[in-house]
């Protein structure tokens, strides 16, 4: 089965411009193959400005994120694989939407109590 990963990212992206926010898409900068400019790399993570009005060429694929864009005046040609994509979020308000690694052990995710079945008592 595809990974539903790029089709929410898809969609948070085109959700957060239409309303006229600016779409930031976190990036793990570690992952194999993206290639982000090193120097706004912190802590192993990147904050990409996603916005029409920041870049061109912008490709949501199946598999990739790519455009190209200016980093303080200098061109850059992003490249950054759908797994490595940490989340993407209005910068205004913080709405948006953060992935899971879909290769995550399940089990070991804590699943929500069960609440106790209520216990009725007749009055007389």
């Amino acid at each position: 089965m595809t990974s539903i990963q790029p089709y929410l990212l898809r969609a948070f992206h085109d959700w957060i411009v239409d309303n006229g926010l600016t779409p930031y898409m976190l990036v793990d900068a570690k992952y194999e193959d993206v290639a982000v400019p090193e120097q706004y790399v912190e802590n192993g993570q990147i904050i990409l400005n996603l916005s029409p009005t920041a870049v061109q060429n912008l490709l949501l694929d199946n598999d990739w994120v790519s455009f190209s864009a200016r980093f303080s005046g200098q061109p850059f040609s992003v490249y950054v694989p759908i797994k490595a994509v940490l989340g993407v979020y209005a910068k205004e308000n913080g709405k948006g939407m953060f992935f899971q690694d879909e290769n995550t052990d399940k089990s070991t995710i804590p699943k929500p109590e069960t609440p106790a079945k209520p216990n009725f008592k007749l009055v007389k």
